[in-house]
């Protein structure tokens, strides 16, 4: 079965180059960072077609480097969740997952999971209701992320969002957007820039949220990069520093710091990644669990604040 399913829903390794892409992407090492992201995803993806018992997907995911290992759990939670989808029999493996080895990457987990449902072309009210009543926001996150990825022309630069995404789903679905406008232009920040300026104003912090994200997490910016996207952002840099803040409580979470996102924290939000990550953890006290777009937006706006307050670079 786990042949027959690779076969059938593999993604090739080719899918993921910058040049199969059409991304901008000036600098040799950046595109070889974006690539390596884009294979530890594959590799995660793969194991979860092949075998998706959690111990057999960890095990596997033990070859990916550490610090590159989310992104794999990420492609082993698009694995499992489509493999849910398409087994309306048997719809446990996502969550037998992600209760045992995938919890320390749960963000990342449930961002898979939106890929899946991109593909799938899902109903957003059913997938609200089958996941964590707070993390579900970022499936819809996840399923900007993969349309900006793989149809960027369609969602970055003509601005189209699926017509089944309304209210606080569409609004995830461009922080995963915004994600996407990194990789798609290389870790330039100017290019960027000028990528989220182009959507109507009342989606730009979003979009500046995630690509605070991306940039803190996945990297490919050099110090002085990360400072020329600050002065970009403007009124929109605690944005930008809530990204970077929810990277590093995802990378506090799996045990899988990096010096760049250190140096994007220490750039992007005026503080040490564990400062971020740890204004992310006091921001949720108090708040309900309940799923409603309320705590999560509340959540995400209580960082802002935080930010408001600290002496973010300029």
């Amino acid at each position: 079965m786990g042949a027959l399913s690779r076969f059938v829903f593999g993604i090739s390794p080719s899918e993921t180059l910058v040049s199969r892409r059409g991304f901008r992407c000036d600098l040799p090492h950046v595109r070889e960072r974006l690539e390596s992201i884009g294979a530890s995803f594959v590799t995660g993806y793969h194991a979860a077609l092949a075998d998706p018992r959690g111990e057999s997907i960890a095990r596997a995911l033990m070859t990916v480097d550490e610090e590159l290992r989310g992104f794999a759990y990420e492609g082993a939670g698009m694995g499992l969740a489509l493999l849910d989808g398409l087994t309306p029999w048997r719809r446990d493996r996502f969550a037998r997952f992600l209760a045992g080895p995938g919890a320390p990457h749960a963000y990342m987990v449930h961002v898979g999971a939106g890929w899946a449902h991109a593909r799938l072309g899902s109903n957003p009210e059913h997938v609200a209701r089958s996941y964590d009543p707070l993390l579900r926001w970022l499936v819809f996150d996840g399923w900007g992320f993969h349309d900006g990825y793989f149809h960027w022309q369609r969602s970055l630069s003509r601005h189209v969002v699926p017509s089944r995404l309304h209210d606080y789903a569409a609004r995830a679905y461009d922080q995963g957007l915004g994600r996407a406008a990194w990789f798609v232009n290389g870790a330039d920040p100017v290019r960027a820039a000028e990528a989220v300026a182009g959507f109507a104003p009342g989606r730009q912090a979003d979009l500046w949220s995630g690509v605070g994200l991306a940039a803190a997490y996945a990297g490919g910016a050099t110090d002085e990069s990360l400072e020329v996207l600050h002065r970009l952002a403007g009124r929109h840099a605690t944005a930008l520093a809530q990204g970077a803040s929810f990277a590093a409580q995802a990378r506090r979470r799996a045990d899988n710091a990096t010096a760049h996102t250190e140096r994007a924290c220490a750039v992007l939000c005026g503080e040490s990644a564990a400062r971020a990550a740890e204004a992310t953890t006091e921001a949720l006290r108090d708040l309900p669990r309940d799923g409603a777009v309320p705590a999560y937006e509340s959540w995400r706006g209580r960082v802002r604040e935080h930010f408001m307050n600290e002496p973010v670079m300029a």
